[in-house]
């Protein structure tokens, strides 16, 4: 089994603590979501930049990945 599982209102990705305090599997990083949603929104992640304190920096910092798993 993946770890998804449906339920009533939406998929759940992954497990908690029994407190539900800390992800222990299927952990992301708010860049990981990022760039899974910039790939839905067709973009390249990698490639996006913004100018920013005079330099160009990604919304993904240098560590978002694309959740594949999520993508189906």
């Amino acid at each position: 089994m993946d770890g998804r599982r449906r339920g009533p209102g939406g998929t759940t990705v992954g497990a908690t603590d029994e407190i539900g305090w800390s992800a222990i599997s299927a952990r992301a990083h708010v860049n990981d979501i990022h760039a899974t949603i910039l790939r839905l929104m067709g973009l390249d992640h990698t490639r996006l930049t913004f100018l920013h304190g005079g330099r160009d920096e990604r919304l993904t910092d240098v560590a978002g990945r694309v959740l594949t798993s999520l993508l189906a």
